[in-house]
């Protein structure tokens, strides 16, 4: 599960930020180890009640059939109460909450010493976003995760979830601005808190740029219902899943939009002389994600449909108005966070380097249109000088 390091057996202080399968497994798995103080801040108000309900106990299950509890030391919707001894914030929520919760726990974070404030997964360039919203809190060591720990599901809100597999090592990366000294002790405070081993990534783009949902999920139903696809105009017949259902057209399109991003790494490493040899192609980062779970690795379409870790993820689906048949829901994290800000942010920065990516610009169009615009979007916080040589200090 869990281990204390080289960070001793002191206090730490960790508010996980989110109620969601990832905050909830986190915050039990943390309760675990002496001495780590653990709350949560959630915005929903059924999850604080029904966790003050079960006398303020979470619970996980875990694929070797224990059931370890945990009393968290405070849960709240309001970050004044819970703040102001924070060592370290651990932000689970969804890409497009972000930016309204960063500006709710700036103020709360106390000055006198360091405390981390990351994202799990840290994609849709959360250090960008970061780096602007705790702009006046200069002992803020912005950092995020490559990818979640271990996966979730069959949450109940408040009361308790599923672990399934953990990834086996995990990836880090801070924000450019932070000094040795301060990656160092992030490193301390991980290796603590997780037993898989912690590895620092040499530069934010290498999380960034990792293919992932933000050209997964608009890839597929591009694929499904674009201009080019079988139900174009039309409404679904039964539901569905991601990946098991996924059109060839969708991987089609997913295996273009994979090499225009790396062909935005090979520019980047050109442009800023940075190693991003450790963002690989989405295909190879899924097998080895998931390895013998996949039953034929041969082609991007045979890894979808193949792997069993993808079996029955449903796709985002609502009852179309009139009761016949489904249409895929605009509400949907695949659109909000996905393509706002994630499949926004690989096209912000293709434009900025004056790049052609022509799969990734239609797709991120369409999208725009099919969602009648965008509010906001990563767009709002890309840095307005980049690309800059600029790169951390070594450890």
């Amino acid at each position: 599960m869990s281990h204390a390091s080289e960070a001793g057996p002191g206090p730490l202080n960790v508010v996980v930020c989110g109620g969601g399968r990832t905050g909830h497994l986190n915050a039990v798995l943390f309760k675990q180890l002496p001495g780590v103080r653990v709350s949560m801040l959630t915005q929903n108000e059924d999850v604080i009640a029904r966790h003050r309900a079960q006398g303020n106990m979470l619970a996980a299950f875990l694929p070797n059939g224990e059931a370890p509890r945990a009393r968290l030391d405070a849960i709240s919707r309001h970050a004044g109460e819970l703040m102001q001894d924070a060592d370290m914030v651990i932000i689970t929520v969804p890409a497009q909450a972000r930016p309204q919760l960063l500006e709710t726990i700036a103020a709360a974070l106390p000055a006198d010493k360091p405390v981390h404030v990351g994202a799990i997964p840290g994609f849709c360039g959360f250090d960008w976003l970061a780096e602007k919203a705790l702009a006046g809190r200069p002992n803020a060591v912005i950092w995020g995760m490559k990818d979640v720990p271990h996966t979730a599901f069959d949450l109940q809100p408040g009361d308790s979830v599923r672990m399934g597999g953990a990834k086996s090592r995990l990836y880090v990366a801070t924000h450019a601005r932070e000094d040795a000294a301060s990656r160092r002790l992030l490193l301390d405070r991980l290796r603590r808190l997780y037993a898989a081993p912690v590895e620092l990534l040499d530069n934010y783009l290498e999380i960034t740029l990792t293919p992932g949902n933000p050209i997964m999920h608009p890839s597929v139903v591009y694929g499904l219902i674009g201009p080019y696809g079988q139900w174009h105009g039309r409404k679904l017949p039964a539901r569905l899943c991601w990946w098991t259902d996924c059109p060839e057209l969708g991987a089609y399109f997913l295996e273009r939009c994979d090499e225009e991003s790396r062909q935005l790494c090979r520019t980047l490493e050109e442009r800023l002389g940075i190693d991003l040899s450790s963002v690989k192609p989405l295909r190879q980062e899924i097998i080895d994600a998931y390895e013998d779970q996949i039953r034929d690795p041969a082609t991007m379409l045979s890894v979808l449909r193949t792997n069993r870790a993808y079996e029955d993820i449903e796709a985002p689906l609502i009852p179309a108005p009139d009761g016949e048949g489904y249409l895929i829901d605009k509400r949907s994290r695949a659109f909000h966070e996905d393509v706002a800000y994630g499949l926004a942010l690989l096209v912000g920065m293709a434009r900025r380097l004056k790049l052609a990516a022509p799969h990734l610009e239609e797709i991120f169009e369409w999208h725009v249109s099919h969602m009648g615009g965008m509010r906001a979007s990563a767009l709002d916080y890309l840095p307005a000088g980049w690309p800059e040589r600029l790169l951390p200090e070594p450890i």
